[in-house]
């Protein structure tokens, strides 16, 4: 007499594109890594740059760095080397995303970049640093936009008196 066992289900098989999943990021970081260097390499500098630091000697070691970090990623992949998962990230993946704040900042982010040649930064800064409180969950309604209020106009000096990077400042110029 014999007897049939029942045989087990056989292990799908990943495909090799699919073990090897972070190639696409070496793919990905090689892309940027010569889009740097072309872009850099071909930029228009003032012949009369004095010094071996210019304005092409960032770019041009980003891009190296780019293309270094490309190539040793990918010869450990391919070496068999896997990227860990998170173990200390409190996400729970079962979650559904929330896509009520995420399209509650872009909105704010996109009104913000409207907002900010007619009204100034001042203002539109005040709109986006309230409108992301708000999105984030704040609901302090007296005081998120003094709060909101106060960094940008802080922001605003900084930038614009302190480290000389112009900012426009709308309907306010005068008073600020």
């Amino acid at each position: 007499m014999t007897t049939t066992e029942p045989r087990p289900a056989p292990t799908p098989r990943r495909s090799w594109l699919r073990e090897h999943s972070e190639l696409g990021v070496c793919v990905l970081l090689l892309a940027l890594g010569v889009l740097v260097l072309t872009d850099a390499l071909t930029m228009d500098v003032d012949l009369t740059q004095r010094g071996p630091v210019g304005p092409r000697t960032v770019p041009v070691v980003v891009g190296i760095g780019l293309l270094v970090v490309a190539v040793l990623l990918a010869v450990d992949v391919l070496r068999g080397g896997r990227g860990e998962a998170e173990g200390g990230e409190d996400i729970d993946l079962s979650e559904p995303a929330d896509w009520r704040t995420v399209l509650l900042l872009a909105g704010v982010f996109l009104a913000t970049a409207v907002l900010i040649e007619p009204l100034g930064f001042p203002l539109a800064g005040a709109l986006l640093f309230w409108g992301a409180a708000y999105a984030l969950g704040s609901r302090h309604l007296p005081r998120d936009p003094l709060i909101a209020a106060g960094l940008s106009l802080l922001t605003y000096a900084v930038f614009d008196h302190l480290l000389g990077v112009p900012l426009p400042g709308g309907p306010l110029m005068g008073a600020l």
